[in-house]
């Protein structure tokens, strides 16, 4: 099954923006999904294991890495790539 996620990250530091583009750029790099970016969210399309799976590391790591912060996730059970 094919599914679509947007993701918003929500930072609570001050230098949120460097946290931002680390998470982004971890996520466009990874070769399971593909990941389109733009100013609000990053949309992640793909097969619903490797979706999931690659939202749940991004998540871990994130709060491992960075402390606290919030996500918002929007699924979707079908690819609507632009």
């Amino acid at each position: 099954m094919k599914i679509s996620v947007e993701l918003s990250l929500y930072p609570l530091d001050d230098q949120f923006l460097p946290i931002i583009q680390d998470i982004v750029e971890r996520l466009m790099g990874d070769k399971r999904v593909e990941v389109i970016v733009n100013t609000m969210s990053t949309q992640i399309f793909g097969d619903f294991e490797s979706v999931m799976a690659v939202v749940n590391e991004t998540i871990e790591y994130s709060f491992k890495t960075y402390g606290k912060q919030v996500f918002v996730a929007k699924f979707l059970n079908s690819d609507v790539k632009p």
